[in-house]
């Protein structure tokens, strides 16, 4: 479904990003996994169209998308979970969710996808009128989510998901994450916590300083010894 080929992007004068070529098929979970300054993020941010690729591409569906800009690559289905939330902490849960969906018109599918969010996250429906910054970590984190969820997209991306939380509360959030792929969408993921990303993930690759350097299954590379000792810790 998403294919990257021969992507390079440089990023505040660095080159970030050399030479990946990376799949996201239909229907799956994948994850990226790497250091702090590997390039994952700038590799999501390229998809978004946040930062432009400085050569390469990037198709979905067979449908050149490289340097669109944003609004149309959400328009055309992809939605980005951003590292540390983001939510707007002023403005109520029901309005952060209106805003993953600005970009439609179809109000009566938009009300039936925010009945899907409350049954994913019944905690949001509780809190609807609540101003979202006065949420918990783990509350706003699925806010987040379930703002990306209101554009109805084919391919979710989130960045970091697990960052700050507790660990029960990051159980949860990967729970939840296997439960939105069940219903349909596509995940591609990065992850520090690689223990969790690998056992949830169909495909895995792991990224350093800008350029894929393995590639497997989720359960093949939780097995190598090397991806062990640099990821997981050698008693995981």
């Amino acid at each position: 479904m998403l294919k990257i080929e021969d992507l390079h992007v440089s990023y505040g004068g660095i080159q970030a990003v050399k030479g990946i070529s990376l799949e996201v098929p239909d229907g799956k979970i994948v994850t990226l996994i790497g250091a702090n300054g590997a390039g994952k993020s700038t590799t999501l941010r390229t998809i978004a169209g946040l930062v432009p690729a400085q050569s390469g591409q990037i198709f979905l569906q067979d449908e050149k998308i490289t340097n669109l800009s944003s609004d149309r690559i959400v328009s055309k289905g992809i939605t980005l979970v951003p590292e540390g939330r983001r939510v707007f902490p002023d403005m109520t849960v029901l309005e952060n969710l209106k805003i993953g969906a600005y970009l439609r018109r179809d109000r009566p599918e938009m009300e039936k996808d925010l009945q899907w969010v409350y049954d994913l996250f019944p905690r949001l429906k509780e809190r609807s009128w609540q101003a979202a910054g006065t949420l918990s970590g783990g509350e706003q984190q699925m806010l987040a989510v379930g703002r990306a969820l209101m554009s109805r997209p084919k391919i979710m991306m989130m960045d970091e998901p697990s960052l700050g939380l507790a660990p029960i509360v990051v159980q949860g959030i990967f729970e939840i994450i296997r439960e939105i792929n069940r219903q349909g969408v596509t995940i591609l993921l990065i992850e520090q916590n690689a223990n969790m990303a690998l056992k949830v993930a169909d495909q895995a690759y792991v990224m350093e300083t800008g350029r894929i350097t393995r590639q497997g299954t989720g359960q093949e590379l939780l097995n190598d010894e090397s991806i062990k000792e640099a990821y997981l810790g050698k008693h995981k």
